[in-house]
């Protein structure tokens, strides 16, 4: 069963795609048949979506939506984190993370994602920093 591993460098808060490389991949590995992707980010402190990739206002509003809701442990709202000594980004990026995913599964249909016309694959990264992040992609036939 194939694998490899996607390493993608991040700029700070916000949403990162790589479908093309998920597609590469199973385009050269599952030449024509079924079978499933398996995409696994191996990090606590951002995630992975399928998402719209054809209109860029919905990374915006998803950025904001996740700042509205969990905002740093700084924000006078959240006044109740303890986790505080890697910095007021750090625990809001492991809830974000918690209520996200880190794992998803996509058929692969006569050698192709079955993504919708509109979707793409995406890491989310949650913290502000810059952050080189690891991805794995497994193929199950």
């Amino acid at each position: 069963m194939p694998q490899t591993i996607i390493t993608l460098s991040t700029r700070g808060q916000g949403l990162y795609e790589f479908t093309e490389q998920a597609v590469q991949f199973v385009r050269t590995t599952a030449a024509g048949g079924e079978g499933l992707l398996t995409v696994f980010v191996r990090h606590t402190s951002c995630s992975l979506l399928i998402q719209e990739n054809a209109d860029p206002d919905v990374k915006t509003d998803l950025n904001a939506f996740f700042r509205r809701l969990v905002p740093p442990s700084s924000d006078p709202a959240m006044h109740w984190i303890v986790h505080t000594t890697e910095g007021p980004d750090d625990m809001p990026a492991h809830i974000k993370a918690a209520l996200t995913q880190v794992s998803i599964g996509i058929p692969v249909m006569n050698g192709r994602l079955a993504l919708g016309t509109w979707q793409g694959l995406y890491l989310f990264e949650h913290r502000d920093r810059p952050h080189r992040r690891e991805i794995v992609l497994h193929l199950s036939a």
